[in-house]
């Protein structure tokens, strides 16, 4: 770590990252896991740790920020605990993903993108889970919720 401070990064954060560099020769190469490992800790990316971030690789804010935001699992805005991120391509919306998506909105009162009022859930569109044979279909958190129903909203939201 040559004694350095990365402001805005915890010690722990700081190692993990370190840890993965250690299995590449070009410190960019882990800007993503790097990215992720911030997001695991604080559950998005701000602007501060993103630009300790790149101080951290090497790179400029700028060079990590077009890396964060291409990637849609990296979150540049605060989320809530459980991202919901429903299917919004052609198999899942013929078949019903934009009334669960407004099924959802209106159960926890939040416009697609907003943190619901306890800071439990946020909802985000996603292209594709690569479960169109089961459409429509939503990552709940980590589990992929296949065949939804707009029925299935309150067994998804654990109501």
């Amino acid at each position: 770590m040559n004694g350095q401070i990365f402001e805005g990064l915890s010690l722990t954060e700081i190692r993990e990252i370190n840890a993965e560099m250690s299995h590449y020769e070009d410190k960019t190469a882990v800007s993503i896991e790097a990215l992720r490992i911030v997001q695991k800790h604080r559950r998005w990316v701000s602007d501060q740790c993103l630009v300790a971030v790149a101080e951290l690789l090497e790179m400029s804010p700028a060079q990590l920020e077009a890396v964060a935001t291409f990637y849609n699992l990296i979150y540049r805005q605060p989320v809530g605990k459980t991202v919901i991120h429903y299917c919004n391509s052609v198999s899942c919306w013929m078949l019903g993903s934009d009334q669960v998506r407004e099924r959802l909105c209106r159960h926890l009162n939040v416009e697609l993108g907003e943190m619901s009022a306890d800071g439990e859930y946020t909802i985000l569109p996603i292209v594709c889970l690569g479960a169109c044979d089961h459409a429509p279909v939503a990552m709940v958190g980590d589990e992929l919720r296949l065949d939804i129903t707009e029925d299935a909203v309150n067994e998804i939201l654990g109501r």
